[in-house]
């Protein structure tokens, strides 16, 4: 009897655990675009899988396909070069409220582990704060530090650490 009753509570078990698919209207998953007069298309995400981003996203003729802003040795304010990128993908969120940002704060080698900590998360709080002052939803950016864990260029020369003085814009499948 045991022999049986084993193999029947695996079976069931396993039966529990399945999951069905969603009978909706959002069983495609194409997302559905359309543009207002700002000029950032608003996205349906629906049941899109999150590693399939908009191509607003993805295409390198879009402002919104770069992700980083670059910082001066030891600052974390953003530079006015990189607030009209910023402001793009802020009203991105703004009129895509399905969508969520983690903030990557980033440092050069230079400087000890915990200061360099501190830096990359006072240059990814400084870009969330401008995110959200510009439209985006505070629970829609998380603002981590990654500090000199993450280089973007290994080399040992200021063209490489400033190249790690950063702090990268992921959306939601980019993490």
């Amino acid at each position: 009897m045991k022999q049986l009753v084993i193999p029947a509570l695996l079976a069931l078990l396993i039966a529990g655990c399945s999951s069905t698919p969603d009978t909706g209207d959002q069983q495609t998953g194409a997302p559905v675009e359309s543009r207002g007069d700002s000029g950032v298309a608003t996205v349906t995400a629906g049941n899109m899988d999150a590693r399939k981003l908009p191509p607003e996203l993805t295409d390198p003729k879009s402002i919104l396909s770069k992700r980083s802003v670059y910082f001066d040795y030891d600052k974390f304010d953003v530079k006015a070069e990189y607030k009209d990128l910023v402001a793009a993908h802020a009203k991105f969120l703004s009129n895509n409220r399905q969508f969520k940002m983690l903030v990557q704060g980033n440092t050069d080698e230079r400087g000890s582990r915990e200061y360099n900590l501190a830096l990359g998360q006072k240059r990814a709080d400084a870009i969330k704060r401008t995110l959200t002052m510009l439209g985006a939803r505070e629970d829609q950016v998380e603002a981590v530090s990654l500090g000199e864990e993450k280089p973007k260029n290994e080399g040992q020369n200021e063209a490489a650490w400033a190249e790690n003085r950063r702090g990268d814009m992921l959306y939601s499948g980019e993490f």
